[in-house]
């Protein structure tokens, strides 16, 4: 009895493991054929992405890089840009496939009806030079609202009746200076809020026709937006010509100077690693419900949680730990010096 007992324990746990087994490589192959019929269904539509490559002559940015990815995928893609010789799309035409094409932003209406299009992600952007607010001409508010603002309303508003027929997807990728106040990014910081609040109007009001509309908040990530230390003498050369006497005496060209050390430093501490934004990117692009928000880099949702849900005098006092600028302007700087002599 004993041993038929034992055999009988032996042949349930056999059979429930092999039923296991089976259900397990069961759910696996169903998975997969979802994985590839999600795929081969949405890889073969028509993505359109717009970069500034071809404008800061690079071809290290988020926009250019992206490109390449969903290339690699397998997407048809259309990569916007202002000038089609330009350096960024030579590259993108030398290393992606012939599935990639290279668009002036000049597109017309009749080259417009030619493809369904399934998505438009507005990546064109630019930083300028990180300074105090006062210190910033108002050529660059101008320019940072004109490209990281106007550019990609403009282009939303001319390529949704196509989204409208394909119920197809607007991805806005803005940054996390575009959620919380951060200083010295009073213009960049501006131009991507109001990015990040008319996706979020957009995905209110088109959700009527079928239409996903998600906004990326990348933070710390490694690319070319942020220029070189040439283009950094150029924009404090600027700056410094651009001030009135007495706000350039009060802050002293020692400050403004040292403000080109803030963005060698965090350059430095920014990941080249770019597939936190890329896959965050491919779930906008694919999932049936994609979030409206996305966050992809190290602590940028923890900076959002801080900014939403403490004190305001706190996240100030945070900040200024972290972003804070050790060097006085030259008024602060004389005005402490006569208080010591005082005291």
């Amino acid at each position: 009895y004993t041993h038929t007992h034992t055999h009988t324990h032996i042949l349930i746990f056999l059979t429930a493991s092999l039923i296991g087994m089976c259900t397990y490589i069961l759910i696996f192959l169903m998975a997969s054929l979802i994985r590839m019929y999600v795929y081969y269904t949405h890889t073969h539509r028509h993505i359109l992405i717009f970069l500034m490559a071809s404008l800061i002559g690079t071809d290290s940015g988020i926009g250019h890089e992206l490109a390449k990815y969903l290339d690699s995928l397998g997407f048809t893609v259309f990569a916007g840009v202002l000038s089609a010789t330009g350096p960024g799309a030579k590259s993108l035409k030398e290393t992606c496939s012939e599935r990639l094409s290279i668009l002036q932003l000049d597109i017309t209406i009749s080259k417009r009806e030619e493809f369904e299009l399934w998505a438009v992600i507005n990546n064109a952007g630019i930083l300028g030079f990180i300074a105090d607010g006062e210190l910033l001409p108002m050529s660059s508010y101008k320019q940072c609202m004109d490209v990281n603002f106007f550019g990609p309303v403009e282009i939303s508003k001319m390529f949704l009746p196509l989204l409208r027929k394909s119920k197809g997807r607007i991805i806005n990728v803005s940054s996390l200076a575009g959620g919380i106040p951060m200083p010295r990014f009073a213009a960049y910081g501006a131009s991507k809020a109001a990015l990040s609040m008319f996706s979020g109007v957009m995905r209110q009001e088109l959700s009527m026709w079928g239409i996903k509309v998600a906004v990326l908040h990348p933070s710390g990530f490694k690319t070319s937006i942020g220029g070189n230390p040439e283009d950094w003498e150029k924009e404090e050369q600027m700056i410094l010509g651009s001030l009135a006497p007495d706000v350039k005496n009060d802050y002293g060209e020692d400050y403004i100077h040292n403000l080109r050390m803030f963005l060698g430093e965090m350059s430095s501490v920014c990941s080249s690693d770019l597939s936190p934004v890329f896959s965050d990117v491919l779930h906008a692009l694919l999932a049936e419900r994609p979030k409206g928000l996305y966050t992809p880099g190290k602590n940028s949702y923890t900076f959002l949680l801080v900014f939403c849900y403490f004190p305001l005098w706190f996240y100030d006092f945070f900040m200024s730990k972290i972003m804070g600028n050790p060097h006085m302007p030259h008024a602060l700087r004389t005005a402490e010096r006569k208080k010591q002599v005082i005291h």
